[in-house]
Order: C-alpha cells, then sequence, then structure tokens
C-alpha cells in the first residue's frame, strides 16, 4: 500500500510517496499544472502495483482540474482541511519549517493516520455548487457595496432621502432614485407619480409618505451638482446590473439543487439556496463520522479549555466557512416558524435563559445534527424522528 501527498499550489504540485511503514518511495518532486505534468504524475503511479491512497489539501479552485484528471483516470482521492494537517506537523515536530516538498511529506503521512474516505464519484455537482454559490456571495458584496457608495452621495445631494426610507434601498425607494434622480424633480411629483408608487410599493407607500417625501425634497439642505448625478447613475447602474446577475445565479443554484434533490431539501421552510451552500460547503457528508464532527467544522462548537483542576468552555471557535454558518443561522428563523420542533426547542432554550443568538446557535446545531440523519441514511423529513 502506498500514501500519495500532493501540495497544491497555482502554477505546480508537489507530490511525495511513502509506504505503509513510513519509507520514502519517491523523494518530494514536482509537477506542472498543465496536462503534461498530470500524464507525468500518472506514469508515476501507474508503476506502484498494489493500493494507492492519495490526499490532497483543500486550497479553493486550483486543484480542481488535478482532482477531474484524477477521477477520470479512475483514482480516488482525499481532501484535508488545511488546518488539521497543520496541526498534525505541529503535533510531530517543534520546527517551524515550511516548503512545498515537506507539506507533500505530511500529507502523506497524515494519510496514514486517518480513515481513507475518498471523495464520491459525484463530487463534480458539489464542487459545482460550491463555485456558484460562492460566486453569488461575492456579487452579493459587491452590490451591497454599490449601496454603501450610493449612500456617501445622498449623504451630500439629498441626506433626507434614506433616513425617510428608515435607512433601506427599497425597490420604491431605487425606483424613485432612477426616475427621478435630483430633489427638484422629486419635489415637482404628480398625481401619476403617485399612482406608480402606490402600485409599485402594493399600496404601502401611502399618499401622506407621497406628500411628505415631496416637502423633504422641496426643502433637503443638499446641494445637486453634476458630478454627484453622474456618480449616483452609475452607482444606480452597476447596482442594477449585478441584482440582474445574482438573480440569474440564483436559477442556475436552484436548478443545480432540484437535479441532486437532496434529502435536506425537504426541511419545512429551507430554500435551494441555503440547501446548495450546505451541501457545497460540507462536500462528502460520509467524511464526518458523527454530528460533532460537522459542528466542528463548520465553527459552531464552542471552544474546550482544560488545566489541572479547571476546564471551561468559550465562545464559538468560528473555523472554518462563514458562509457555511451564515447559511444554518439564517435557515433557523424560517424553521422557527414553520416547524413546531424546532419552534419548541428554541422556546425551550429562552426559557433557560439564553440570549436570542445563543439561542438561535442552538437552533442551528439541532438543525445541523437533523440534516447529518438525513444525509446520511438517505431519509427525507419526519418531525416525529426528533421529537
Amino acid at each position: 500500500m502506498y500514501f500519495v501527498g500532493i501540495d497544491i499550489s497555482k502554477f505546480k504540485h508537489d507530490c511525495a510517496i511513502i509506504d505503509e511503514l513510513g519509507g520514502t518511495i519517491t523523494p518530494s518532486w514536482s509537477f506542472s499544472n498543465d496536462r503534461e505534468g498530470f500524464s507525468l504524475l500518472k506514469e508515476v503511479l501507474d508503476g506502484l502495483e498494489g493500493e494507492k491512497k492519495i490526499g490532497l489539501e483543500s486550497t479553493g479552485h486550483y486543484g480542481q482540474n488535478l482532482k477531474l484528471f484524477l477521477e477520470s483516470n479512475g483514482f480516488t482521492f482525499m481532501e484535508f482541511n488545511p488546518l488539521l494537517v497543520s496541526r498534525f506537523v505541529r503535533s510531530k515536530s517543534l520546527r517551524n519549517t515550511k516548503t512545498d516538498s515537506i507539506d507533500a511529506r505530511s500529507i502523506a503521512h497524515y494519510v496514514m493516520t486517518v480513515e481513507y474516505k475518498p471523495y464520491p464519484p459525484s463530487f463534480y455537482h458539489l464542487d459545482k455548487l460550491k463555485s456558484l454559490t460562492r460566486f453569488r456571495d461575492s456579487l452579493v458584496r459587491q452590490r451591497s457595496r454599490q449601496l454603501v457608495d450610493l449612500t456617501n452621495v445622498l449623504d451630500q445631494l439629498f441626506p433626507e432621502f434614506k433616513p425617510f426610507f428608515k435607512g433601506r434601498f427599497s425597490a420604491t425607494a431605487l425606483y424613485i432614485l432612477v426616475h427621478y434622480q435630483t430633489p427638484e424633480r422629486i419635489a415637482n411629483m404628480n398625481a401619476r407619480s403617485y399612482e406608480s408608487l402606490r402600485k409599485l410599493s402594493r399600496g404601502r407607500f401611502t399618499m401622506r409618505d407621497f406628500v411628505q417625501l415631496k416637502a423633504l425634497a422641496k426643502n433637503t439642505v443638499g446641494v445637486p451638482n453634476d458630478y454627484l448625478l453622474d456618480q449616483m447613475n452609475i452607482l444606480l447602474e452597476l447596482y442594477s446590473q449585478l441584482d440582474s446577475k445574482v438573480d440569474e445565479l440564483d436559477s442556475q443554484i436552484k436548478e443545480c439543487v432540484q437535479g441532486i434533490d437532496p434529502p435536506c431539501l425537504s426541511l419545512p421552510g429551507i430554500g435551494e439556496l441555503s440547501v446548495a451552500v450546505i451541501l457545497s460547503e460540507f462536500g462528502d457528508f460520509s467524511k464526518f463520522q458523527s454530528p460533532s464532527k460537522m459542528l466542528s467544522f463548520a465553527g459552531l462548537e464552542p471552544g474546550y479549555f482544560q488545566s489541572g483542576q479547571s476546564e471551561f468552555t468559550g465562545h464559538m471557535v468560528k473555523h472554518g466557512s462563514s458562509q457555511l454558518r451564515y447559511a444554518l443561522m439564517n435557515c433557523c428563523l424560517p424553521l422557527i416558524t414553520n416547524e413546531p420542533v424546532f419552534a419548541e426547542y428554541y422556546a425551550k432554550k429562552r426559557a433557560e435563559g439564553k440570549p436570542y443568538r445563543v439561542a438561535l446557535t442552538h437552533v442551528a446545531k439541532k438543525l445541523l445534527r437533523v440534516i447529518y440523519t438525513m444525509q446520511t441514511k438517505n431519509i427525507r423529513y419526519d418531525p416525529t424522528m426528533i421529537r
């Protein structure tokens, strides 16, 4: 049996191979991140008679093509959180030495010490979801940035505008900025303008609101000028473009999740976007030995400290994917609203004196334990199984 460690980087990868006794089969060597390099790796692996266990560190998209190449050529592989490998190395040596070749040997030795759980053949679909959800998150952050910059412009152009809308850029607020732009034009809006705004807001924008906004525009302390108007128009256009692209990604993500049809999609109140993040960030659920391992992976477990007679738990460690934690926490309110079992659990934690956020975190942990059972046993949600 052979243990293969591959340290992933952008332009080349380092490989080390050891046997089951820890003896070096090949000194660490590098191969390029292209067809020639991949073919060289295959030639070396094909020359090894016996079982081969291959380990890689999770390094974002840099290793994607290599993983697809390994799968297409019949090789299995296991991917690790770099933090786990780093801790393993520190437990073996006090020396603070790091090179790519040393990393490759460390990965090979780490593969020897853990249960080998290779990536499932369907990993491509999960990687596709991860790429889509992370790209969506990036666009959402950019979209939010446009609103921050838009606020800065309005602070000079019409400082009373955003407070009037309670600090939010609602669809009605954005419509007014796009179609009327300046305080002067907003102050001169007519009955036809009001009717358009009333329909857009489904009646929430009242005549009283209309009159009040016109008065604020007429008496604003803001000073309109051309360069601020140009900036506002650019920001509104960028926001609209990003919003449209986010909608397109939402459709792709939902279609992908519906094609996979995972058991956790049957949870009440949880939609495809949240499920997509949970599935793609966790990956293969079978690689986790228990729900507690998943809690640790998601950074939802409290830190634990023990020394001599003293021991205590601290705040959540918050390692792992922030997107994953956000998605899990974001699922809690719909669950509490739509599912009595989770509502009762939340009420119980609040009755115990837990603050709002802490109680929600407990709900997220319970949710994760339920998801683990559903995914590993391939069963649909049944509230009776968790009472």
